[in-house]
């Protein structure tokens, strides 16, 4: 068994005064750092995800730039390539991070597996290069990308653990039905100090 850490989105637009901003995001970005320090080897890789939007266009309609987003599928300018915004958390500490996935370049994506790196890899083809069966997801937010980027994980035949204390959703009832629908595709839900006892 190998086990690899995916690190969602961590991001300064969707954290607290953020473009999109998540409450409790920074407080996510600060629990994963600790975990981090306190569990250096508990996984094989670690994977960390940034959406990287273009800074022209609508990004196939990711963005809202006529009208309101609704926020399901349109939203406000967040996360643009190379700004603060898509910048990870300064509380975040990526010392850690082996592989840096950028998604959303002129196109919607929410999941990791929809990223590459800078050299362009792809991260199916990085799980298979490092042998990775079992993945920990944490990360935001827990009803879009890590709902997202988990199922993908699943529907690769990964063993999948969510940390419920190291993720944070748009949307409190969404999030909580987003884990119960990864439940019951086979995830454990689980928190991390429960996960990495001992």
């Amino acid at each position: 068994m190998r086990r690899a850490l995916f690190i969602i989105d961590v991001q300064n637009d969707f954290t607290e005064g953020g473009a999109l901003g998540v409450t409790g995001g920074a407080a996510v970005a600060a629990g994963i750092t600790r975990m981090l320090q306190a569990h250096p080897d508990a996984w094989s890789t670690i994977f960390a995800s940034r959406d990287w939007h273009d800074a022209s266009g609508d990004n196939g309609g990711h963005f809202a730039l006529d009208g309101e987003p609704d926020y399901v599928t349109s939203w406000p300018v967040h996360c643009v390539a190379d700004t603060k915004g898509a910048a990870y958390h300064p509380d975040l500490d990526i010392s850690r991070v082996k592989y840096h996935i950028l998604k959303g370049q002129g196109v919607p994506a929410y999941s990791i597996f929809e990223g590459h790196t800078d050299a362009g890899s792809t991260l199916h083809n990085l799980l298979d290069e490092h042998g990775v069966t079992d993945v920990d997801v944490v990360g935001i937010a827990t009803d879009h990308c890590v709902l997202a980027s988990a199922t993908d994980a699943l529907s690769h035949g990964l063993r999948v653990r969510v940390f419920t204390d190291l993720v944070a959703g748009v949307d409190p009832g969404r999030s909580a039905d987003a884990l119960m629908e990864l439940a019951r595709r086979g995830a454990e839900i689980v928190t991390a100090k429960a996960a990495l006892a001992g």
